[in-house]
């Protein structure tokens, strides 16, 4: 739970969270996505972090179990994989705004690739946390035999 690059992965996915939940919220209340180019560029970075953590998660850990940790653990995984993919086509509409044409105009992002990258990230948070409680406890559970 120390290694280096699982605490690089943590930091920058509670940024993420934190961040998301910001423009989330006052994209709503005020109608501006305070910290928006941070959220981007640390996105960018979690991607390449987790892709690296997972693929060496993966090979440690394979093949797959039928067990709950495992299936959460995939569900997990599937879940930012589609919270990576939809915040990069999230990007693509915000780089041709603010990087190429150097506005400050609003970006259009499509509304349903918008929610699908809300509605999965809140699923990373939840199936994330429910892969550690289930690796804790089948690790508590081994040591008590």
């Amino acid at each position: 739970m120390r290694a280096p690059l699982l605490v690089v992965l943590w930091v920058l996915l509670g940024f993420e969270a934190l961040g998301g939940l910001l423009i989330f919220f006052m994209r709503l209340a005020a109608g501006s996505t305070p910290g928006e180019t941070l959220h981007i560029v640390l996105g960018a970075v979690l991607t390449l972090v987790y892709a690296i953590y997972q693929w060496q998660h993966w090979n440690r850990t394979a093949p797959f179990r039928s067990r709950m940790d495992y299936a959460l653990g995939l569900i997990a995984a599937l879940s930012m994989a589609i919270t990576l993919g939809t915040g990069i086509a999230l990007t693509l509409p915000w780089w041709a705004v603010r990087i190429a044409q150097k506005s400050a105009d609003p970006v259009a992002y499509s509304t349903v690739v918008s929610a699908a990258h809300n509605i999965m990230s809140m699923l990373v948070l939840t199936f994330v946390g429910a892969h550690l409680a289930a690796v804790l406890m089948r690790d508590s559970a081994a040591k008590r035999r």
